[in-house]
This record gives structure tokens, C-alpha cells and sequence, in this order.
């Protein structure tokens, strides 16, 4: 199973992944874990690149020819070998960040960045997203609860900008049956146990 982690930054996907790879490996399962941008050598050098606040210049057709370059190395050197191995693949955001972040975020033609993501993954899908979803005014504060951490090139844009990302988000959602939205503000528990609940319900409808 191909699962993946979406949600504005500062909302808690990354300690989701985390708890599923827990859960997933207490029940005998072999799991990959990966993030985006990064997850290969290329893959982790674009990382590098993309969110360099010294690249503050960088335009965004640019930034998102990167992130989808760094995307296209990922599926093809892991994620495809480790779905055809039968081994659970999570992934904290995939393609759907770039539809919300360069789309709707930057304002980049919507079917411009449908037809770029396409080619950069393919048929490769994830069965389930998980979109950990909270007000920018709550990204806002436990960005600041963090004033001593080093934010990256993407997570010092403003609350404009993030209104538009989550919009795309929730607007995403509506397009596809493997969107969950689940309220980020509830306990990391709570999230993760309604993540365990849908994973429960796609393996059982596999099965029927």
C-alpha cells in the first residue's frame, strides 16, 4: 500500500508518519519511509536546493521543475521497487503538495501542474492520502512555539500564502475518494487512530 502525508507545514503529518511506520511494523509489515523533496541522492541534493533560504530568488516555474525532478528520481528508483516488493511505502507529501503549494499556492495554471505531475510519476498513486488539515492561524502559532528552529525557504512564507495552500488542499479533497481530511487539532493519538481506522477499512475492502 502506497500511503501519503499532506497538509500545510506546522501541522503534524511528519509525527503521523512516524506513528504509522510504528503501528505498521508492530504488525509485521515492512514499511519504507520517504519525504519529499529528497529520498535519493539527487533526490536529497534538489532538497538541498529547494529550500536554501539563500535561493529566496528563485522563480516558481523554476521550483516546481525542481521539486517535480527530484519526484520523478523517487518513483522510479523506490517507491516503484518497493510497491512490486509488497513493502508499505509512506510518504510525508507527494505530488499533491505540488498541486497545492505551485498551484494554488504560487498560482501556476492548474492543468500546467496536472500535466507536470503526470509525467513525473506516472501511474504512481497513492491509495490513500491523509491531509492533516488546521487553520493557518494555528500553523501560525506553533510556528512560532519554534522561533528557535531554522524554518526553510518554504516555511517562512506568510499567512496569505497558506490560506491559498490549504484552500487547494481542501479543494483537493473533493476531487478523489482517496482524500481523508482529519483535523490536525485533535491529539497526535487521535489522529493517528483515525488514520489506523482508514487503513483498516481499504485492507478489508482489498480483501472482500
Amino acid at each position: 500500500m502506497f500511503i501519503s502525508f499532506e497538509g500545510i507545514d506546522f501541522c503534524g503529518k511528519s509525527t503521523q508518519v512516524e506513528l504509522l511506520k510504528k503501528y505498521l511494523l508492530e504488525k509485521n509489515k515492512q514499511v519504507e519511509i520517504i519525504r519529499e523533496p529528497g529520498g535519493t541522492e539527487i533526490s536529497e541534493k534538489v532538497r538541498e536546493i529547494l529550500l536554501d533560504k539563500k535561493h529566496y530568488h528563485m522563480f516558481m516555474e523554476a521550483e516546481i521543475f525542481l521539486f517535480s525532478a527530484s519526484r520523478a528520481q523517487l518513483v522510479r528508483e523506490k517507491i516503484r521497487p518497493c510497491l512490486e516488493r509488497g513493502i508499505y511505502v509512506i510518504s510525508d507529501r507527494f505530488h499533491d503538495s505540488t498541486t497545492a503549494y505551485q498551484g494554488f499556492g504560487r498560482g501556476i495554471d492548474l492543468e500546467t501542474v496536472k500535466h507536470i505531475n503526470n509525467l513525473a510519476i506516472g501511474a504512481t498513486i497513492p491509495d490513500l492520502t491523509f491531509i492533516i488539515d488546521i487553520p493557518v492561524e494555528v500553523a501560525d502559532k506553533r510556528k512560532n512555539l519554534k522561533q528557535n528552529m531554522d524554518l526553510d525557504r518554504i516555511e517562512v512564507s506568510d499567512s496569505s500564502f497558506y490560506k491559498r495552500v490549504r484552500e487547494g488542499y481542501l479543494k483537493l479533497a473533493e476531487s478523489e475518494k482517496r482524500f481523508k481530511i482529519i483535523d490536525g487539532t485533535l491529539s497526535a493519538l487521535e489522529v493517528h487512530n483515525k488514520v489506523v481506522s482508514e487503513i483498516v477499512l481499504l485492507e478489508k475492502k482489498e480483501y472482500v
